[in-house]
């Protein structure tokens, strides 16, 4: 285990940054990799979800590996290889997206986190994958989703935000703690660490980067709600930040409300997401997994799989062909985190602006190096209240939360958190030569003294001037968007290579196809027994 002597938090962020970028191997903070995952829905011109398939000219949604779909046909995925510096991160977002514009026809990308305007519920397409079992099993699990929680939740959007330390400020870290544990424990132990800080302080990020405070009043299906009429057609409140990741989008339904994982050790998280894949829900059951002979469900479990649980943030390791996340993580340990909250901003063309990702740089170093206490289930129902209540009404005035059982001043807070950032940045920047960071970081406290500079409040404000609804605000910022990617195409060559990468996705998910052996029903139980027969519960 690392030592636990006890030391005060800034005492020992500010040791740990000393330690980092005072030796030879300085660099090394500045040399971890970032990725980016932005999905989107591929709406009309009017803003009604696309029915058409998954361009063939993008490739294969099951085997490209930069564009996929998530949960419907419609849903676009656009993912960047992973890079030392975000600005090329962005580059590579940038030209998927070009390359993307160039094959949709009249269609155009909704750079919103809530969804235009949707079909019924059982209208909207689910994603295909193929006839190979791997693919069939994608679709499956995917019908699952949409008999437990419905298919318009999934057509939700967002940005996920991977990011990883180099290798060596861990090794570092390692020898200045006297650390006894291997250096794969050690690293998963402060991946963690990491984790645990981000959830009890990303209700900060829902503040600042939160930009979805309204929503197209269809999207509710007449459920019953509290939210307030902005027009006809769009329903609101006043202070939210992000309706998408509040108790009316990735809320926690009855089976994942239980299930509290267990973010103090690697093998109490294991254990956790092991038992929700293998344990079974009475009303999943009550569902079944076949209906009149067709697959419905992989499992009736309180998770199909562990990718089901919602989180705003999620330990992760690059798995092998065929190998579950859960057991990649047991034998090989933490890699990297994937920050999930994050809303598309409707402003930027990509959906996240490079001051945004700069900001989240510094900020994920202050969770990563800081002093990290356990998070018992007490403190894990605070944090998430907390979260909740700033994506209801973060923008209102004096608002209060808990820390630790006691009321305090979410700007007081917040203040506090942007000392440490603040030190993080500078380190950064001291480092990479230049002050971005400490640019984007102070573009950010700026938030905190005007409230009116959040992307949230853009959108209601501009919303208001533009006397837009909200699906004429998205619209708008669409069709701009498109425009704007339209007239940058990409160089013949790029556009040649990416035009090549996706016919060879084609032939691989052909070449799967006609090579497959054995039944869908024996890849399924075999599947299903992967998980059983590692994870004893």
């Amino acid at each position: 285990m690392p030592n636990t002597t006890p030391i005060r938090t800034t005492d020992a962020l500010s040791h740990r940054l000393s330690v980092l970028t005072s030796g030879p191997q300085r660099d090394a903070l500045t040399t971890g990799l970032r990725g980016i995952e932005k999905e989107s829905l591929r709406v009309t011109q009017d803003g009604r979800l696309a029915m058409t398939p998954h361009p063939r000219a993008l490739g294969s949604a099951l085997t490209h590996p930069s564009l996929t779909t998530d949960y419907s046909e419609a849903l676009i995925e656009l993912i960047t290889p992973a890079e030392k510096d975000v600005s090329v991160t962005l580059e590579k977002l940038d030209e998927l997206h070009r390359f993307v514009y160039a094959e949709l026809g009249d269609e155009i990308l909704w750079n919103n986190s809530m969804p235009g305007v949707l079909p019924a519920d059982d209208e909207i397409p689910i994603a295909d994958y193929g006839t190979s079992n791997i693919g069939k099993l994608k679709y499956v699990y995917r019908v699952g989703l949409a008999l437990r929680y419905g298919r318009t939740m999934q057509c939700i959007a967002g940005i996920h935000y991977n990011y990883s330390l180099n290798e060596e400020v861990w090794r570092l870290l390692r020898a200045d703690q006297q650390s006894t544990a291997n250096a794969v424990d050690f690293q998963s132990e402060r991946y963690l660490a990491l984790i645990r800080n981000f959830r009890r302080t990303n209700w900060l990020l829902m503040y600042l980067f939160g930009a979805s405070p309204a929503l197209d009043r269809r999207f509710l299906r007449e459920r019953a709600h509290t939210l307030d009429t902005f027009d006809a057609d769009t329903l609101y409140r006043p202070y939210a930040t992000s309706l998408r990741m509040s108790d009316l989008g990735y809320s926690n339904t009855t089976a994942q409300a239980a299930l509290h994982a267990d973010y103090d050790t690697l093998p109490g998280y294991l254990d956790a997401l092991a038992k929700a894949v293998s344990q079974p829900y009475p009303p999943y059951e009550a569902i079944g997994t076949q209906r009149d002979g067709e697959w419905v469900q992989i499992n009736t479990n309180v998770l199909q799989i562990e990718n089901e649980f919602y989180s705003t943030i999620r330990p992760k390791r690059v798995t092998y062909p065929g190998e579950r996340p859960l057991h990649a993580l047991a034998a090989r340990g933490v890699q990297y985190v994937e920050v999930r909250c994050m809303d598309i901003d409707p402003f930027e063309p990509v959906g996240i602006s490079l001051e945004t990702a700069r900001f989240l740089d510094a900020y994920l170093l202050v969770c990563a190096l800081d002093d990290s206490a356990a998070l018992p289930p007490d403190a894990y129902a605070e944090a998430n209240r907390n979260f909740g209540r700033v994506t209801m009404e973060g923008r209102k005035p004096a608002l209060e939360l808990t820390r630790d059982g006691k009321t305090v001043r979410m700007l007081d807070w917040a203040n506090e958190l942007f000392g440490k950032i603040d030190a993080a940045a500078a380190a950064l920047d001291a480092i990479r030569g230049g002050d971005a960071h400490a640019r984007a970081v102070a573009a950010q406290r700026a938030k905190l003294a005007d409230v009116s500079l959040t992307p949230s409040a853009r959108v209601l404000q501009t919303m208001r001037d533009q006397k837009q609804s909200f699906l004429q605000f998205g619209l708008a910022q669409g069709i701009a968007h498109a425009a704007a990617f339209r007239a940058r195409p990409l160089p013949a060559a790029e556009a040649q290579a990416f035009a090549t990468l996706a016919a060879k996705s084609l032939e691989e998910q052909t070449k799967l196809e006609r090579e497959e052996v054995g039944s869908f029903d024996a890849f399924v139980a075999a599947y299903r027994a992967y998980t059983l027969n590692r994870f004893s519960v």
